[in-house]
């Protein structure tokens, strides 16, 4: 996923579609001179509607498409027929989508499955035709009702990632390199801090042909909750994830300070985040020795699985998938 083509915040305007007139027409043959009213009801304007769509990663498209409008409902005609219904308006989002009302920033709707169809904004309902205005007391009505008018709105589409588990941990922790031996995902490693600027994803193949999608996302500095580094723009995304893997390299000063540290800016962001099944992975133990490593261990001491790894020579690779899958699954 090149970097510039990863788009997660979008702001589209759409309009739906007025309903059609109702007809006044009225009944005038060549041997009925005097018939009753015969119009027919308006179409209803066109709704506009969001769909989940599994193979799209990111808002890009709408970077060249930014305004949806809907079709008009048709009048309706004499013989008491219904005006056509105007044209709706689907557009495919990826699964993960959030709708936002651009104005009140209250959530609309979300999109969370592959075909999901939901309404975004519905059409004017079309004007009724004299027919119905036809009384006892009033035989010939003359007028019909308008369609109502289509619905304007401002939204704003926020992309949150959907996966099993979300790499979490400080910029360089090594979640890139991770990323990149447990699947065949190419996110760029380099040794410096925020080399990752978008989330990547990866599928993880597990025994027996299973797997499990794992989302690495970019890393997260003290202060990342009040706006600091990249601040809030990627914290979003980890509210999807199923599983959140903390990763605290071994050669950290502090694991379990890092570790709080961490854990703490995620409450700030959503204190619900804490409700979620998490690991911690020590990575880069090919950096300390044996006996640094067994003290860090020592002074640990945490309710949370821990795995130790090393992703370049591959150490505990095989044992971190074990405790994913068994946490993922976990009922």
């Amino acid at each position: 996923m090149a970097e510039s083509n990863f788009i997660d915040y979008v702001k589209i305007y759409c309009f739906s579609g007025k309903g059609g007139a109702g007809s006044a027409h009225l009944r005038r043959e060549k041997y009925i001179p005097k018939g009753g009213p015969d119009g027919g009801d308006g179409g209803r304007g066109g709704h506009i509607y969001l769909r989940g769509k599994q193979s799209m990663w990111t808002l890009l498209h709408f970077k060249y498409q930014r305004h949806f409008k809907a079709e008009h409902g048709k009048p309706g005609t004499s013989g008491n027929k219904t005006g056509l219904n105007g044209q709706d308006v689907i557009i495919d989002v990826p699964l993960g989508t959030v709708v936002k009302n651009a104005e009140t920033n209250e959530v609309v709707l979300e999109i969370t499955q592959d075909h999901e169809i939901k309404v975004l904004l519905e059409g004017g309902r079309g004007g009724l035709g004299n027919t119905h205005f036809k009384s006892s007391t009033h035989q010939t009505p003359i007028y019909a009702q308008p369609g109502e008018s289509g619905k304007e709105a401002t939204f704003i589409l926020e992309l949150k990632l959907l996966a099993d588990v979300g790499l979490v941990g400080f910029p360089n922790a090594g979640k890139s390199t991770l990323l990149s031996v447990l699947s065949a995902a190419k996110p760029k490693i380099a040794d410096y801090p925020f080399t990752t600027l978008t989330p990547n994803l990866g599928i993880v193949k597990y025994r027996d042909y299973q797997s499990f999608i794992i989302a690495d996302i970019p890393g997260i500095i003290e202060g990342a909750s009040d706006g600091k580094g990249l601040g809030l723009r990627f914290l979003r995304h980890i509210e999807r994830n199923s599983v959140l893997l903390f990763m605290v390299p071994a050669d950290s000063e502090n694991i379990k300070k890092d570790f709080e540290i961490l854990l703490n800016e995620l409450k700030k962001f959503n204190p619900e985040l804490l409700d979620k099944r998490r690991v911690l992975a020590i990575s880069k133990i090919d950096l300390i020795d044996e006996k640094s490593l067994k003290k860090a261990m020592k002074n640990l001491k945490i309710d949370t699985p821990v795995a130790l790894i090393s992703s370049v020579t591959a150490k505990g690779l095989e044992n971190l998938k074990d405790i994913l899958w068994k946490v993922i699954n976990k009922e």
